[in-house]
């Protein structure tokens, strides 16, 4: 039986990314991708071990952006763009982390869903 030779893992070299960050209340998850759409990372605090109320926490969120960050200065990432999502205490700490570890950010651009006027309410509670 012939043996199929592996192919390489090429390295991708980007020098701008996007990183859409999604922040709820019990977790907070980023994916970096390039402009056009393409996933390259991925990371969320229980990835990196958090577990339960603590996946929720900006100091969480901040790990989460450090790693990140590390993982993109071998891609060779210099600049930035985010889009933040939802809530969440994480929302500003990624930013700074991303900001701390030398990355330069272009565009910060708030993406949370609004309804304009939304589906039909609850009906009220009768006590």
């Amino acid at each position: 039986m012939a043996y199929k030779k592996k192919t390489k893992k090429v390295k991708r070299q980007v020098d701008t990314v996007v990183a859409c960050v999604t922040s709820t209340f019990n977790n907070t998850l980023v994916s970096i991708t390039t402009p056009s759409g393409d996933v390259l990372l991925g990371g969320s605090a229980g990835r990196l071990g958090f577990k339960g109320a603590r996946k929720g926490t900006p100091f969480a969120a901040t790990q989460i952006g450090a790693a990140l960050a590390k993982e993109m200065a071998n891609m060779g990432v210099k600049t930035v763009e985010v889009n933040l999502r939802g809530p969440g205490s994480g929302r500003d700490s990624i930013v700074r982390a991303f900001q701390a570890s030398g990355l330069n950010i272009s565009v910060l651009r708030d993406t949370t869903p609004i309804p304009h006027n939304g589906c039909r309410a609850p009906k009220k509670r009768r006590v």
